[in-house]
């Protein structure tokens, strides 16, 4: 016993006391973590410092603060923003002819480009100051959520200049002379931008560009100037066909020493105007089912002087830096804005589809098969808004989240896939045939641009969400690193000491935390509010521990292996993923004021995303090794095995009840859609379909009693029936005119596009190879 008690005070005083702690443990770990730590390239460093942590790190901590998540000020529209909405966006949607812009035109209408350079849709993030006017991440992102459900390419090329490109990073890097000289141009429409960063060898590694430029001196406009001569060759560049000013990403050296010591400068951003000589713009590319502007660039040995490097001289070899601090945050805008409107769209037609178009004689809405798929596309829908909303209030709040906008880009557009993919099964025939008539073709085909652009979704997950996630938002991980890197051992040393006894207790306190609530099935878990939704935070409480303790043993054993394992990382970013996206369904609920309507939509929602993280978990159980200690693991986390069993039947059908019926719910989940202005309108004939048959069910019940009880004859057409009815004085009139309406309408709404012979003329398209074309 005495022995026992010696041991417990020798480790007491070992551990309890800093010289002794630093001496015998931890300058032996300190050793082995500096030699173990993996190398970090330039990109990789300034990729990882770039953008904030937000909720991600809540997450991560193992104990999220649920009332600051309630206490986010939600992103909110002003009054110009409003009206901008209400007006000039209204008057833009009007216009638009998507099936012209795609199939004939193959590009947007004169009188669209000119409207929208006049009033200003290429300038929402330019400053008033410059003409533009700088409205916030919320509306920009509801302005083209609201495009999108009306025409994709005019989306996209509304979304471009607003999105990473030279007004960006002009506003946030450009040197005064430069605002000067380009932003009120761009805000103005005078000048049309894009940006030149993907070529045919480098492209989600955009480290790996070829693209170089050379500093040297040479004659400029009648003088001697020190500048760069640069070459380049560029594709899948949105809007380089007409554009009047090129932003460039290139590598830069300066082997003669003209602007430093450095030789290899690094990535650098210029911007040059397209009429400037040896600046070179290709042939158009055709982006799958779409008509925006995309297209190529190139140029050789093209000079330019020092001062069009944006920000100046001073910015030479920042461009990487540039680049993805700006990319964190417009990739929380653009393409989760375009997945949000497959989501409206698809929520609001398919719904009203699902009434209108029958079967045996019955609303296909009523058919189980059917209402399993538009449960799924409500209750995502409601999540995609939610994640939209909540994404876009963080950069309005002044943050720039990079783990947050690449959870949002990846989980949104895959969302979108699925809702597209619902709606088009439930549409059938309608949805595969072409025409003006239908509204979800464009849509089927812009789904993988959303996919692949901004950082492919296979990058997204697997390299960016848990690799930048498990040492940013890590409390301790990255200031470790730090210490390690500290070239003063015995400063590193100390700090390193005192991180690590703050880890080890970090990673203590989530063991508990986790084991105990899986002991008590999370009963006596913390929660914020009480009600139906109380059950949630509890169990994200126990994810939220487990994916600490998880990530902590991850890294201890598999060291710098971890981020090579992009199996087991991208499983444990999916549950980081998964809480980011439930909280943002939580505080969607509770920012509209706990609507008891929404319920079956946020119980779907959650429960959906809470399945997903525990899949991820046993995912992750399953491959991990050593297979003891994932046994270990699991049985901490998930004593009883996993609970999770995702949304029932049940409340399939109660979110479909929600959807099939007119009404205050209906509208909110899907206030985004553009409806149309009258009923020659694709989008419009079938809500004033739906609208009119619901006005209808008193006059078909008293048609299908009077079928039921033998007085009118089945299966025969309805104006036959029609006529008995009237005859026989079961309906007036007024209610028989009513329900032929409301048929004449249904009819229009499930109609499809047929075209003569003379419309499928071949026609030779000149294809060629513009790799090589520099």
């Amino acid at each position: 016993m005495s022995i026992i008690l010696l041991l417990i005070i020798a480790c007491a005083i070992i551990l309890g006391v800093a010289e002794f702690r630093q001496k015998w443990v931890t300058k032996p770990i300190f050793k082995i973590f500096k030699k173990i730590l993996p190398p970090m390239s330039t990109t990789e460093r300034e990729a990882m410092e770039a953008g904030d942590i937000w909720w991600d790190g809540e997450i991560f901590s193992g104990k999220p603060d649920w009332q600051k998540l309630h206490a986010y000020p939600d992103g909110k529209l002003t009054e110009e923003e409003q009206s901008f909405i209400d007006n000039q966006l209204e008057t833009l949607l009007a216009m638009l002819d998507d099936f012209s812009i795609v199939h004939e035109s193959k590009d947007l209408p004169k009188e669209v480009w000119d409207y929208l350079k006049q009033e200003g849709f290429f300038a929402m993030i330019i400053p008033k100051e410059f003409g533009g006017l700088a409205f916030s991440a919320t509306a920009n992102s509801t302005i083209v959520t609201k495009i999108a459900t009306r025409s994709i390419s005019a989306a996209v090329t509304v979304m471009v200049p607003n999105s990473l490109g030279p007004g960006e990073l002009l506003t946030h890097y450009g040197t005064q002379e430069q605002k000067d000289r380009w932003l009120p141009g761009l805000a103005q429409g005078k000048e049309v931008p894009c940006f030149a960063l993907t070529g045919p060898e480098a492209g989600s590694d955009a480290g790996a560009i070829p693209d170089k430029g050379v500093v040297c001196k040479q004659e400029f406009e009648g003088k001697e100037t020190l500048g760069i001569r640069v070459s380049w060759n560029k594709r899948y560049i949105t809007l380089a066909p007409v554009a009047t000013v090129l932003g460039l990403a290139f590598k830069l050296y300066d082997p003669d020493k003209l602007l430093g010591e450095q030789e290899d400068v690094g990535i650098t951003c210029a911007l040059i105007p397209t009429d400037h000589p040896g600046v070179q713009i290709g042939d158009r590319h055709m982006p799958m089912g779409l008509a925006f502007m995309n297209g190529t660039t190139y140029g050789e040995d093209v000079f330019i002087p020092i001062d069009w490097i944006i920000g100046g001289p001073d910015y030479a070899g920042k461009g990487w830096r540039m680049l993805v601090e700006c990319l964190s945050a417009g990739r929380g805008i653009s393409l989760p804005a375009l997945a949000t409107a497959i989501g409206h769209l698809g929520t609001r037609m398919t719904s009203a589809y699902s009434y209108v178009r029958k079967q045996f004689g019955l609303s296909i809405g009523k058919f189980e098969g059917v209402q399993e798929s538009l449960a799924r596309i409500g209750g995502y829908s409601y999540m995609l808004e939610a994640a939209r909303r909540f994404t876009t209030s963080s950069l309005d709040s002044g943050y720039s989240p990079s783990v947050v906008t690449a959870i949002s880009k990846y989980h949104m557009t895959e969302l979108a896939r699925v809702v597209v993919n619902d709606s088009m099964d439930i549409h059938a025939g309608k949805a595969i045939q072409l025409g003006p008539n239908n509204y979800l073709g464009h849509m089927f085909y812009g789904m993988p641009v959303a996919i692949t652009v901004e950082g492919a979704n296979i990058l997204t997950r697997n390299l960016m969400i848990f690799g930048q996630g498990a040492t940013r938002c890590h409390p301790y991980v990255y200031k470790e690193m730090e210490a390690g890197a500290n070239p003063d051992f015995n400063q590193g040393l100390k700090e390193f000491d005192a991180l690590l006894v703050k880890h080890v207790g970090f990673t203590l306190r989530n063991l508990g935390s986790a084991l105990f609530n899986g002991l008590t099935l999370c009963k006596f878990s913390d929660s914020p509010v009480a009600g139906e939704t109380a059950q949630y935070y509890k169990q994200m409480n126990r994810l939220s521990s487990g994916l600490a303790l998880c990530t902590d043993v991850s890294m201890l054993i598999l060291g710098g292996a971890l981020k090579r394992k992009e199996m087991i990382s991208a499983r444990l970013g999916d549950v980081l993923s998964q809480l980011y996206m439930a909280s943002a369904v939580l505080k969607r609920y509770e920012t509209d004021g706990r609507q008891v309507s929404d319920l079956p939509f946020v119980h779907y929602a959650v429960q959906s995303c809470l399945q997903k993280a525990e899949i991820a978990f046993q995912g992750y159980f399953d491959n991990f090794r050593p297979r003891w200690l994932a046994h270990v693991l699991n049985r901490i986390i998930f004593p009883y095995g996993v609970s999770a069993k995702g949304p029932n039947d049940i409340l399939a059908r109660q979110v479909c009840r929600s959807l099939l019926r007119t009404g205050d719910t209906r509208d909110r989940i899907t206030h985004l859609c553009y409806m149309g202005k009258d009923e020659n309108d694709p989008i419009g004939v079938v809500e004033a379909a739906f609208v009119a048959m619901h006005q209808c069910q008193a006059i078909e019940l008293k048609i299908h009693g009077a079928q039921k009880s033998g007085k009118l004859p089945k299966r025969v057409p309805l104006d036959e029936v029609i006529g008995k009815a009237q005859e026989q004085g079961l309906i007036s009139e007024v209610e028989a005119q009513q329900i032929l309406r409301a048929d004449e309408l249904r009819k229009k709404a499930i109609a499809v596009d047929s075209f003569s012979a003379d419309c499928f003329k071949s026609i030779q398209i000149d294809s060629r190879n513009q790799d090589n074309a520099a």
